[in-house]
């Protein structure tokens, strides 16, 4: 890309996602700048149990994305420092019953064409895997491939080594053009000029969509985690009931839960996973913390008597066909997006950042982007059908 401004690229969100892109432009040999209205991770990102999952992924574009970075993780791992406390745990999902078995089987059959590992597992090898489960389901699938990371440690780490300069504390307030299309960014704390810039602003993608004059229908869905007392070693996978994979598919704006249980190095285990379309209400959910107590302990029983010393919650960016808006928005000339990862953005994250270097250096891409195009939504339609 010839050198019109003293920066190739602004990235507009200090998450993994800004963070990821960050790291791989660096690496094709672009300047690079990041910025950010908040610190690195806090928005989604620190909000995130660190989930790199390929099993809750039907086959299509989404799980080739997840499979990519599964492996980018990997590599990832290998050359970032420790901080990133990247385990390769596998997952595990659970069906209750028979006919939960049967769809999981199929589900899995679709996954294992696209390269996925799936292991079916039944009564007594469910227990082998996770000693504390839960009695009476009728069986599930191993995954070994999914992963887990430190979402925030992940996100600063990979700022880090891409070499950026980071604007923290800077709100983009409006995005510079001219004739030739995107010249850069204006801040309240002056302008950074480059040829392109990325809206990697999360749940405030739609917004920063709007400074450039184009529609993007992002939408906030939050969700909670509860956290426990240290229980080192008590669960081992990341565990969830087969029921969270219809709930991450489904576009209700209602409330919605599903156990996901899993432990971390440090011995906590996280206990998720809620979804509701609430726009930003940050309030706490008695009802959905309620929920996710009941569901855990159902799967664990041992977790009933524990304690839980503290819970946060933060919002998905929330997209309505479920997938992600990555690549050049051919609305405006300059301009890409990198946002409505909803819940998976932490394990799509090194993709995305391929993905995008490659359409900033012209490159060929690791993966075909029309199913990612940003400009696939109908400009008429309601971002928002439970309106």
């Amino acid at each position: 890309m010839p050198k019109r401004h003293p920066l190739d690229v602004v990235i507009i969100g200090a998450g993994v996602v800004g963070a990821a892109i960050a790291y791989y432009a660096a690496r094709s040999g672009l300047s690079v700048a990041v910025v950010d209205r908040g610190p690195v991770a806090g928005g989604t990102t620190g909000a995130g149990e660190g989930n790199l999952l390929v099993s809750d992924k039907e086959a299509g574009p989404e799980l080739d994305l997840a499979l990519l970075s599964a492996g980018l993780w990997r590599e990832l791992a290998a050359t970032l420092p420790q901080e990133i406390e990247y385990e390769a745990k596998g997952g595990l999902v659970v069906a209750p019953d028979e006919a939960s078995l049967a769809a999981l089987r199929k589900f899995a059959e679709g996954q294992r064409t696209c390269g996925v590992e799936a292991v079916e597992a039944g009564p007594g090898e469910l227990r082998e895997l996770e000693p504390h489960l839960a009695r009476g389901p009728a069986g599930g699938f191993l995954y070994p491939q999914d992963a887990q990371v430190h979402p925030a440690q992940a996100a600063a780490r990979l700022l880090a080594a891409s070499g950026a300069s980071v604007h923290l504390g800077e709100e983009v307030t409006a995005i510079l053009t001219g004739p030739a299309g995107v010249r850069g960014v204006r801040t309240r704390g002056g302008e950074l000029l480059a040829p392109a810039v990325v809206n990697a602003a999360g749940t405030w993608g739609g917004r920063i969509a709007e400074l450039a004059g184009v529609t993007l229908p992002v939408l906030p869905r939050r969700g909670f985690v509860l956290v426990t007392e240290p229980l080192p070693r008590l669960v081992r996978h990341k565990v969830y009931a087969a029921d969270y994979i219809a709930d991450v598919a489904s576009g209700s704006a209602s409330l919605q839960s599903s156990a996901v249980v899993e432990g971390t190095p440090s011995g906590p285990v996280l206990i998720g996973a809620t979804r509701e379309r609430v726009g930003f209400d940050r309030s706490l959910s008695v009802e959905a913390l309620r929920r996710l107590a009941g569901q855990a302990a159902a799967l664990f029983p041992v977790l009933a008597d524990a304690r839980v010393l503290r819970t946060y919650h933060g919002f998905r960016p929330y997209l309505p066909d479920h997938l992600p808006a990555i690549g050049p928005d051919p609305r405006v000339p300059g301009l890409l997006h990198a946002c409505g990862h909803e819940g998976a953005g932490i394990g799509l994250a090194p993709a995305t950042g391929l993905l995008i270097a490659a359409a900033l250096t012209g490159a060929q891409p690791p993966l075909p982007g029309h199913p990612f195009r940003p400009d696939r939504f109908a400009p008429s339609a309601d971002p928002d059908p439970a309106r």
